[in-house]
């Protein structure tokens, strides 16, 4: 494992948010906090906000209220070397590598109509190694698969050596074994190099598992916040996802949430 990074987490302190469409409004007084190096996960069903709010982080969606990271407002950082954003769908410059596209992760860090030094290409290296994405190097990114994409995508964000780390459903093309992998690295990142990890995540138990707390968003707003078994509750998350589910313990003494059978739908 390489040395750990000289940059480290900052707090993000999310107050008030809202978001509207038109005269539609998608998040309401939305808020939370993350300690650096902390993992907030954000749940909820879908339309509750998860994606707007994470773009509305970013700045790339006008809103109320206010963020502030690493106790600057929005508008003050510089948003390229500070805050890295995978979204769920990525889209890809045609014409253009694998290695190509890591590589862009250290634009923020070249200085004006400078070229990429060793470190920056040792730094895209290291990501396409972490990822095992070596191979596809020099394969055009049009060529990948939704998996690959956003296994790229990734790699492309570790590059840039953010101190936070925003991430959009990271495994939803991913198969049971990259999910899983994928998730682990975020969190080696986050404990090695200090990465403030917020993510927007549809597997509850895999919420559970690696996020240190978690956010359940519904409407618009936030319906809980806090330590995670203080939010994957059974009534919590039956009544906000409109379910039944069952939340055991599994053998290493993780949670585990299981959607049950609703009564209507058995047979008899």
């Amino acid at each position: 494992m390489k040395a750990p990074s000289t940059t480290r987490g900052l707090d993000v302190s999310v107050q008030g948010i809202g978001v509207s469409f038109g005269r539609t409004p998608i998040l309401i007084d939305a808020s939370f906090d993350a300690a650096p190096g902390e993992w907030v996960g954000m749940i909820g069903p879908n339309g509750a906000g998860k994606s707007t709010l994470l773009r509305a982080i970013v700045g790339l969606v006008e809103h109320s209220g206010s963020v502030r990271i690493g106790g600057q407002t929005q508008q003050s950082i510089n948003r390229s070397k500070t805050i890295a954003f995978v979204p769920q769908s990525p889209v890809l410059p045609p014409g253009m590598t694998v290695g190509e596209y890591v590589l862009l992760g250290r634009t923020a860090h070249l200085s004006w109509l400078g070229r990429e030094s060793s470190t920056d290409r040792d730094a895209a290296v290291d990501a396409l190694e972490r990822l095992e994405l070596t191979r596809f190097v020099d394969r055009d990114v049009t060529a990948l698969s939704g998996g690959e994409v956003q296994r790229v995508s990734l790699a492309r964000a570790i590059a840039s050596a953010c101190p936070v780390l925003l991430l959009d459903e990271p495994t939803s093309a991913l198969d049971i074994g990259h999910q899983i992998a994928v998730l682990e690295l975020v969190d080696e990142l986050r404990a090695h190099d200090g990465l403030t990890v917020i993510s927007a995540m549809h597997d509850l138990t895999s919420a559970g598992r690696f996020a240190d707390r978690l956010l359940l968003l519904s409407c618009g707003s936030a319906a809980a916040f806090g330590p995670n078994a203080e939010v994957l509750t059974e009534d919590l998350l039956s009544t906000y996802y409109q379910t039944p589910v069952a939340v055991m313990t599994a053998p290493d003494g993780s949670m585990v949430v299981v959607p049950l059978r609703s009564k209507k739908g058995a047979t008899s």
